[in-house]
Order: structure tokens, then C-alpha cells, then sequence
């Protein structure tokens, strides 16, 4: 885009977007994370997987962008990357490709929100014009053609509202009903509404590209999410969309990867001589050495009156999944731990959800149990309410639901992991 000696340079939005994001902390950190691109191939402006880096980039027309009023570009950079943020790029895409309806719902999802509300043009405030000759308008819950639509709905849940007026429209077009034509002879049920800005680049990158910027999407969102709780400032965020991203952040539970986690991590060698196996070192003069590396893990369960019996059968529920493919040891605790309870839950089987005691809660107990044993890895299935315990000789990992693991009792280094019930 050329500009002569005495025209304004180009507008760069990554010189405005630390200012226009001062009072939303976690959408400035999420910003400093996200590419910005100008191009003129776009009207507006819309977010993308770059699919020849799977890095996430927000592509912008800089005299679009430059001729927003400080609000609405404010808006606009929020728009964009709460697309990011509830996986409209990503996870949620339909299989066969994005179209209109669900360009207009994911749009609906978004500019319902409360901390939208007045940051885009809208029938009230509109913007600048388009080369439609039209103002630029967002759609809006609740304005236009969806004025009966509520806000702070999720895309799935417009969409379907959407469904539902166009099968309305083509009713009301078959009973003989005025409607609003599209220039074909048929009627639009969404009133000539559209996107306001580009979902083109939604669904460029794919296979492995599309995997590695989801990974990739998720830790740039967690980091953004975890700056925004040290500094205890989310800016107009609201309390629901906040629980809403903290969960989308959080670890779900995937036996087989834990389990390889600790084996490889917690594997210890027993060596001993052979006579058939040749010492590199020394051949025929000392005997070989034969190495069995293996891992002993504890699996220690809550069994406090804390601790319901829903909870109880989740934590059994998942260890029958682990038991599919490997051995591990259970200790039944609450204050103390159940010694003649303690048992080895052999792969390949299946066992009922079993409550053996209904006390307190004390994690030294197990902890000292599994430190005594010499155990190489131990996993703690808790609700999270007692002290924090004595240090683990071995690694020691959490496993609770997510409503606890959002109010533990004590603060830890170690790995938490959440399951639902």
C-alpha cells in the first residue's frame, strides 16, 4: 500500500494495540502472543492459523482499522481474539467448511457478551462506511433481525436458532408472507445481516499444522489466563466467561499419557550377572549384565467422609481405565492408611467402587507409607481439603475434580490434574 510524501503512513496496529488494551489485561497478554499482519486482501479484519508456520496471526486492513474510533478498534481486537479463545478457529469449525450461518452464529456468541457491549458499531453507533455503501454494523443479540435472540449464548446454540428462522422464512415465502428478497427472487431470514469481519483463514491449516497451532493456542491462552490471576486483574472479562476460559486451560485427565509420564520418568534399573550375555568391556573375562527396568506405583485414595460417593466412583472409574494396561498398588487412606486394605490391582481387571474407611483426611499418612515402600511414583486421589503434606521421596502427583482443584486447602508445586464427575 503506497503512500505519497505528504499522505499519513499507513496505520500499524501493532504500535496502538498496548495502548487500546491498557485497562483488559488478559486480552493484552493474549495480544502480545498473536501476530499481527496488515494486507489489503481483507475488508476488515479476521484471525487465521498461518498454515505455513501453524503460528496464529490476526490479519487486519490497515484503512479499515484506521478508521475506527478508539472503542471500536478496542472492540474489534476483542472480537477477534475471543474467536481465538472459544476455538471458533480451531475445535469448533464444522467438518464440511464454515458458511454464512455459521460466520453470523459465531459472531452472535461473541458480540452478546457483556464486556462487548457498546465496543462495536451496532444500529446505535454505527461505523465507518463499507464498500457496500453501508455502515459497518456488528451483529448483535438482540438488534436487527435478532431481535429475539438473547444474548450470552453459545455459537452452537445461535446456530441453531439460525436453522430455526430461516425454516421459519421459507414457511412464511411458502404461505405467500412478504419477505425480504436477496436479489435471486428469495427471501434472506437474517435480514442482509453478515460478518462484519473475515473468517476466511478458519479452516487453512490442516493435519499436523492444525494440531501443532491447537497446542499451540491452548499454552498462549493458559499463559495469557495465568498472567491476568497473578495480577488479579481479568479487565471487563466477565466472572462467567472467566470460569468459562480457567476450565477450557485445564488439564484433562489421560491415563495412558500419565502413566507413561511416571514410568519414564520414575523407571529405576536392576542389574544383575549373566554369564550369557558378553561384557563389552571385558569379553570373556567377566560376565554380561542383565538390566530389568521397571517402575512401582502407588495409587493412594481418599477415602475421608469428604470425599462423596460420586466422587469416589469417578476415581474408580479412572482406574479401571489404568488397570487396562498396567499394575499399580492402592492405599486406602483417610487419617491413617488402611494397611491390611492395601492391595495390587492387577492389569487387566475391573473392580467396584469400594469405601473401606470414613474419617479425616491426612496426606503425611500415605505420603509416609509410599516413602517407607519405596515406592517410584505416587498418585494422590483427593479432594484437595487437608494440609499440605511431608515432602514425597518419590514424585508425587494429584488427581481431584475440577471444582476442588479450583479451591484447593494448600498450594503446590506438583502436578494437579482434574477430572470430571
Amino acid at each position: 500500500m503506497s503512500t505519497s510524501d505528504n499522505s499519513p503512513p499507513p496505520f500499524d496496529l501493532n504500535m496502538h494495540a498496548a495502548r487500546l488494551l491498557m485497562r483488559e489485561s488478559f486480552f493484552a497478554a493474549l495480544s502480545r502472543r498473536i501476530d499481527k499482519t496488515p494486507t489489503d486482501q481483507i475488508p476488515t479484519a479476521g484471525v487465521r492459523v498461518n498454515p505455513a508456520t501453524g503460528w496464529f496471526e490476526l490479519m487486519y486492513n490497515p484503512e479499515f482499522m484506521g478508521s475506527l474510533d478508539d472503542e471500536h478498534k478496542l472492540g474489534v481486537l476483542m472480537h477477534e481474539f475471543y474467536h481465538c479463545v472459544l476455538e471458533h478457529v480451531t475445535g469448533r469449525k464444522p467438518a464440511d467448511g464454515l458458511q454464512r450461518i455459521d460466520n453470523i452464529a459465531m459472531d452472535l456468541a461473541i458480540n452478546g457478551l457483556p464486556e462487548m457491549r457498546n465496543k462495536l458499531p451496532d444500529e446505535n453507533n454505527p461505523g465507518p462506511m463499507m464498500p457496500s455503501g453501508e455502515p459497518m454494523k456488528a451483529v448483535v443479540p438482540g438488534q436487527g433481525p435478532f431481535a429475539e435472540l438473547p444474548a450470552n449464548m453459545s455459537y452452537e446454540w445461535y446456530l441453531e436458532a439460525l436453522k430455526r428462522m430461516g425454516e421459519d422464512q421459507e414457511e412464511g415465502e411458502g404461505q405467500g408472507q412478504p419477505g425480504e428478497g436477496d436479489g435471486d427472487g428469495q427471501a434472506d431470514p437474517f435480514g442482509g445481516a453478515d460478518s462484519f469481519d473475515s473468517h476466511e483463514g478458519f479452516g487453512e491449516a490442516q493435519g499436523a499444522v492444525s494440531e501443532i497451532a491447537k497446542e499451540r493456542l491452548r499454552d498462549t491462552i493458559k499463559k495469557a489466563a495465568q498472567e491476568a490471576e497473578q495480577a488479579r486483574n481479568w479487565g471487563s472479562v466477565s466472572s462467567s466467561m472467566r470460569q468459562d476460559i480457567l476450565e477450557r486451560i485445564q488439564s484433562r485427565v489421560d491415563w495412558r499419557k500419565v502413566l507413561r509420564y511416571f514410568v519414564k520418568t520414575s523407571q529405576r534399573a536392576e542389574a544383575r550377572s549373566t554369564p550369557r550375555r558378553i561384557n563389552r568391556r571385558f569379553p570373556r573375562i567377566h560376565p554380561g549384565k542383565r538390566v530389568r527396568r521397571h517402575a512401582r506405583i502407588a495409587i493412594s485414595i481418599d477415602q475421608s467422609g469428604s470425599v462423596d460417593d460420586r466422587m469416589l466412583t469417578a476415581f474408580f472409574s479412572e482406574l479401571n481405565k489404568l488397570a487396562e494396561i498396567a499394575e499399580f498398588t492402592v492405599i486406602p487412606f483417610d487419617t491413617e492408611v488402611a494397611v491390611d486394605k492395601v492391595y495390587t490391582w492387577k492389569k487387566g481387571s475391573a473392580r467396584k467402587t469400594e469405601r473401606v474407611m470414613c474419617g479425616g483426611t491426612d496426606f503425611d499418612a500415605p505420603t509416609k507409607y509410599v516413602n517407607k515402600e519405596n515406592f517410584d511414583g505416587h498418585i494422590i486421589l483427593t479432594d484437595m481439603m487437608a494440609p499440605k503434606p511431608i515432602s514425597s521421596k518419590c514424585q508425587r502427583m494429584w488427581m481431584t475434580t475440577r471444582a476442588c482443584m479450583q479451591r484447593p486447602y494448600f498450594s503446590t508445586n506438583e502436578r494437579v490434574i482434574a477430572i470430571d464427575v
